[in-house]
C-alpha cells in the first residue's frame, strides 16, 4: 500500500525505528466501502475539486490521498513515540486514506458549507498553463495586480481582458478553477519563451516552463535537520491529547505554514499564532463563517492569536519573549527575512535553548540565486508533478504541494521534538513545497472513468462520485469524519489508543 511505503520512507529519513506502528485502512470512520485510491478520490471530493477547472470530476493522475495518508501515518507514529517518551501509554495509532482525502480538501469543504454564502464561486474555462510561440507550456505567477497588468500590457493584451483575468487568476488557490479570457492565451502564443521570460522579469512576475516528464526528485530529502545550540526537554506528559504541554509559536501565511500549525494543534499542542497589527488580511476573505473567513478558520481555528509588528525592533523583541517560553517556532517567510530581522534559528536558540525552529519554504534546497516565487502551481510545474497529475501536463488547481508541504513540515517538527526528548538537542528543520512534491509517488493505480447511474456519476464498481461538497458534508455516512459548526471541517485524522 502506497501509504505504508510513504510512512516508512519518512520514518527512515528521520532515523526512526518505531515501537508503535500506525494502521492505515481505506475508509476509516467514513461509512462507505472504499477499496482503492480511485474510490477514495471519487467519494471524498478530490475528483470533484480537481475537476472543477475542466468542468467535471476528474481523477488526479497520482495516488495523492494515499501519499497524504502516509504522511499522516508517520505523524501519528512520531506523536505516539514522543508521548510515550514523556510518560503516556499509547499502544496503537490508526488513520485512513479517506480521512487524508478530506483533510486535503478541508478549505474547500469550509467554503462550501460557510453560513453566509453557500454559493461555490467557480467556473470552468480556459486555464493555465500558457504556450509560447515554440509551443512550450509555461506557468505565470504574480501576487500583485500591478505585475499582472504590466506583464500582459507588455504582451499587447487588451486592458479589459487583463483586468477581467486578474480575479479568477488570484482566486485559483481558493476555487481550484481559473477561467481566463481566451485572448490572453493568444497573446502568449505570439512570443518566444525568451521574450516572455524577459517580460516577466521586467514586470516582477515569475514565468516558469512546465516540465514535460514526471521526474521524481528522489535526491531531495523531505526535511533536513541541523543541531542548534543548547539543550532542553519538554515537561512530562500531563495527560489528555498526545502533544499536551508542547507550545508552538508560528508566524505563517497562506496554506503551507498555517497547516503545519493546524496539524500540531489537532495533536494537542498549544499554538500561538503571530499576526501583523490589524490581524491577518485573510481573516476577511469571503465567505464568512462565524464572523471570520471560512478559508482562514479551516487552518487556524483553535490557535491563540497575538498581533506583533515584526518590522519594528520592539516587535522583534516581543517575538523573542514569546519564543523563550515555547518548544517550537515555525515560519514560512521569504528567504532572508529571518536573518534580516535577527530572528534566525541560531539567534532564537540563544533565547530558547533546545528550540525546534522550522522553516517551510518554496524551493529549498534548490541552489537558485534568484528563484521564482515559491508557490504551489510553479512548484508543481517545475518538479514534474504537473506532468504526472494531468494528461495535459497542467498543474492541478488543487493546492497539492501547499497541503503536502504543511504536512511534511509538521512531520519534521515531530521528528525533531522526539529527537530532542532523547538527546536534549534542539534543531533547525527545513522543508519546502519542492521537497514535499518529492514525497508524492509519480504512479497511479485504479480506475479513472465513471458511468452514470440514475443520472449520478459512479465508478464502474458502484462507488459514488462526489459532485457537491455540501451534499458530502450532510451525508450521514461521513458524520464521524467531519466536525459541524458554522462550517464543516475534517475531524483530527488519527485515533490513538
Amino acid at each position: 500500500m502506497i501509504a505504508e511505503r510513504v510512512a516508512a520512507g519518512l520514518l527512515r529519513e528521520f532515523g526512526e525505528a518505531p515501537a508503535v506502528w500506525c494502521d492505515v485502512d481505506w475508509s476509516g470512520p467514513v461509512e462507505v466501502a472504499l477499496r482503492d485510491e480511485s474510490a477514495v478520490q471519487a467519494a471524498c471530493g478530490i475528483m470533484h475539486v480537481h475537476g472543477r477547472a475542466s468542468g467535471g470530476p476528474r481523477r488526479l493522475g497520482v495516488d495523492y490521498a494515499s501519499a497524504v495518508a502516509g504522511v499522516l501515518a508517520a505523524q501519528g507514529v512520531l506523536t505516539a513515540e514522543l508521548a510515550r517518551v514523556r510518560g503516556a501509554r499509547i499502544e496503537s495509532v490508526r488513520t485512513s486514506v479517506a480521512q487524508a482525502a478530506l483533510l486535503s480538501i478541508g478549505q474547500h469543504l469550509a467554503v462550501a458549507t460557510a453560513d453566509d454564502d453557500p454559493a461555490q464561486r467557480w467556473e470552468s474555462g480556459p486555464r493555465p498553463p500558457f504556450r509560447s510561440r515554440e509551443g512550450i507550456r509555461f506557468e505565470v505567477e504574480s501576487l500583485h495586480p500591478e505585475g499582472w497588468r504590466r506583464f500582459w500590457s507588455d504582451l499587447g493584451a487588451n486592458a479589459a481582458d487583463v483586468a477581467a483575468g486578474w480575479w479568477p487568476f488570484q482566486q485559483r488557490f481558493a476555487t481550484a478553477s481559473c477561467a481566463l479570457p481566451a485572448s490572453l492565451f493568444a497573446c502568449a502564443r505570439r512570443f518566444p519563451l525568451r521574450d516572455l521570460l524577459r517580460f516577466g522579469e521586467q514586470a516582477g512576475v515569475s514565468v516558469l516552463p512546465v516540465r514535460d516528464e514526471p521526474d521524481q526528485p528522489t535526491t531531495v530529502a523531505a526535511c533536513t535537520f541541523r543541531d542548534l545550540p543548547g539543550t532542553a526537554r519538554a515537561r512530562p506528559w500531563p495527560g489528555g491529547e498526545p502533544l499536551a504541554g508542547i507550545v508552538v509559536v508560528e508566524s505563517t501565511s497562506r496554506i503551507q505554514g498555517p497547516l503545519a500549525g493546524h496539524v500540531l494543534r489537532m495533536l494537542g499542542a498549544e499554538v500561538i499564532r503571530v499576526e501583523p497589527p490589524g490581524g491577518d488580511p485573510m481573516r476577511g476573505v469571503p465567505p464568512i463563517s462565524g464572523g471570520c473567513s471560512a478559508r482562514f478558520r479551516a487552518l487556524n481555528d483553535g490557535k491563540r492569536t497575538t498581533e506583533i509588528d515584526l518590522k519594528s525592533p520592539s516587535g522583534q523583541a516581543e517575538l523573542r519573549e514569546l519564543v523563550a517560553g515555547a518548544d517550537v517556532f515555525t515560519h514560512n517567510w521569504a528567504p532572508g527575512r529571518a536573518e534580516r530581522c535577527g530572528l534566525d534559528a541560531d539567534e532564537l536558540a540563544r533565547v530558547r535553548p533546545g528550540l525546534v525552529f522550522a522553516w517551510s519554504s518554496g524551493w529549498s534546497p534548490l541552489p537558485w540565486p534568484d528563484p521564482p516565487l515559491g508557490t504551489d502551481f510553479l512548484v508543481q510545474a517545475h518538479s514534474g508533478l504537473a506532468a504526472a497529475v494531468d494528461p495535459h501536463r497542467a498543474p492541478s488547481l488543487m493546492t497539492l504541494t501547499d497541503v503536502m508541504g504543511g504536512l511534511v513540515c509538521a512531520a519534521g517538527v515531530l521528528g525533531a521534538l522526539l529527537r530532542r526528548e532523547r538527546t536534549g538537542l534542539g534543531a533547525r528543520v527545513d522543508s519546502s513545497l519542492y521537497s514535499a512534491a518529492g514525497v508524492i509517488p509519480r504512479t497511479s493505480t485504479g480506475q479513472s472513468r465513471f458511468v452514470l447511474r440514475d443520472d449520478r456519476p459512479v465508478l464502474p464498481d458502484g462507488t459514488p462520485v462526489c459532485t457537491d461538497l455540501r451534499e458530502l458534508a450532510s451525508d450521514p455516512r461521513f458524520k464521524r469524519a467531519l466536525h459541524h459548526s458554522t462550517h464543516v471541517s475534517p475531524q483530527p485524522p488519527w485515533e490513538f489508543a
